[in-house]
């Protein structure tokens, strides 16, 4: 067994410590957002990688792309935050204009169909090898995970308070899928991040709140 493979055991489930560890990396990066430091970013890019290796062992085709999706958003996220808080300036959050909902919104939906039947073509998601009509609801809750992801994580490079609301909308799926995938520790982490969403997105907005008197506040660039 090589150590892309090795886990241990529990309740007679195989847990890959790369799943493990990975969903800590991912779990950590949550609270970090919170608090709105950049070690946010290289965090996720971590946990991208280890979450990477297990979707592979998986079988997991769409997830492991999100991971590389993931890490070159953590890029981008990273490089938009030290732009935000040049000369010592806290990050400062703010609600998605119109526009920005608008490209939101029209993303998920234009991406999750076209993802789906990228997905559905190229077998990259594992719901394409389960029979209709089961597995178009596998590939497009794949798509849905996938492109909702990129657009939460764009969001959240931008500093905008809805990038939780499009969590807490991905987590609904992701859950789920997860644990019929066989990740437990994916699933549950899932579970988890749902409430951290939520509890993230009530202190982001009180963030906003108490900037608008504040003369000099910042607000992070396209």
């Amino acid at each position: 067994m090589n150590w892309a493979d090795a886990g241990f055991n529990v309740f007679g489930t195989h847990v890959l410590w790369t799943d493990l560890i990975g969903n800590i990396a991912a779990l950590s990066t949550v609270l970090l957002a919170m608090r709105r430091s950049i070690w946010t970013w290289p965090v996720q890019f971590t946990g991208s990688v280890l979450l990477f290796v297990a979707s592979v062992n998986a079988g997991l085709t769409g997830n492991a792309l999100k991971q590389v999706m993931f890490g070159v958003l953590a890029v981008y996220g990273w490089w938009a935050w030290r732009r935000g808080t040049e000369g010592g300036a806290r990050l400062a959050v703010r609600p998605a204009q119109s526009w920005e909902r608008a490209a939101l919104v029209g993303a998920m939906l234009a991406g999750t169909v076209l993802v789906g039947l990228l997905f559905y073509v190229t077998k990259w998601s594992w719901g394409a090898e389960v029979p209709l009509p089961k597995g178009a609801f596998l590939v497009a809750a794949d798509a849905y995970i996938f492109v909702g992801s990129a657009a939460a994580t764009w969001a959240q490079g931008r500093a905008l308070v809805d990038f939780w609301v499009v969590w807490v909308a991905v987590d609904l799926v992701g859950v789920p899928l997860a644990f019929s995938s066989g990740l437990v520790v994916s699933g549950a982490v899932y579970g988890v991040f749902f409430v951290l969403v939520v509890v993230g997105f009530v202190k982001w907005l009180k963030e906003y709140r108490s900037r608008q008197d504040v003369p000099g506040s910042l607000a992070v660039a396209s």
